[in-house]
């Protein structure tokens, strides 16, 4: 029998409790991360509760529960295609999600840490995002199954325009997994719908936050939903309030 993984809803505050390794449950869960529209950008992160995107080992491991994977599956589940940047799949070791494209930003193409599953080459299921004037260099060296996929760029990637290019393709429900770097740039050029929050309880060095946004580029938010667990994690959802006209 499977540990129960039981997490009790407080934001809306209906209290109602429900365990994640059932299929009732995943059921409740799924229901409350739902988004209908045809197009939106979500943030999926894990934080200390001093703001650390990554534990002891330097990966966000460390921090991450089985809850947390949980809604990490529910999330990709609803979405087209998973963004992430390069260092954090060289760091984290990343597998290409079941139910989700996976796209890569990297200058350089280098995409060592990434784990294809057995039938990703043929699926064409990794998507690198590489500046235009390089991909051509990146495409010649590329792994079986990874579509090098160009974006217009003078010196960084800019977030609209990755999203632009995303669209262009097919894939227009986002999720973005970080790291820290595209994350800030992220939420910094005001892209992100909702951002998907896990809170573990630990302190860690912040020496690498997940976010490292500056006073001008605040954002206001509405707290949609907010689930906890006995081992002390939060689960966030923060929908992102549009500018007054």
């Amino acid at each position: 029998m499977s540990e129960p993984l039981v997490v009790t809803e407080v934001v809306p505050r209906t209290l109602s409790a429900f365990d994640v390794a059932t299929p009732e449950g995943r059921s409740q869960l799924r229901a409350r991360y739902a988004r209908t529209e045809s197009s939106y950008v979500r943030l999926n992160m894990i934080t200390s509760v001093t703001g650390a995107a990554v534990g002891a080992d330097g990966t966000s491991e460390t921090l991450t529960s089985r809850v947390d994977r949980s809604i990490l599956g529910t999330i990709r589940r609803d979405a087209d295609v998973v963004l992430v940047g390069a260092q954090t799949v060289r760091a984290e070791g990343y597998i290409v999600p079941r139910d989700a494209r996976l796209a890569v930003v990297s200058a350089s193409g280098d995409l060592s840490g990434l784990r294809l599953r057995r039938d990703d080459d043929a699926a064409d299921r990794v998507l690198l995002l590489c500046p235009a004037d390089r991909a051509a260099a990146i495409a010649a060296e590329s792994r079986p199954g990874v579509r090098v996929v160009a974006v217009p760029a003078k010196d960084r990637m800019q977030p609209a325009d990755i999203l632009e290019v995303l669209a262009s393709l097919g894939q227009r429900k986002v999720v973005c997994e970080g790291g820290p770097s595209l994350a800030t740039e992220f939420a910094a050029a005001g892209v992100i719908d909702e951002y998907c929050l896990t809170v573990a309880p630990a302190i860690e060095p912040a020496d690498h936050p997940f976010l490292r946004l500056s006073a001008q580029h605040r954002l206001e938010t509405k707290l949609a939903g907010m689930l906890v667990d006995a081992a002390g994690f939060s689960y966030l959802r923060l929908r992102v309030v549009p500018p007054a006209r």
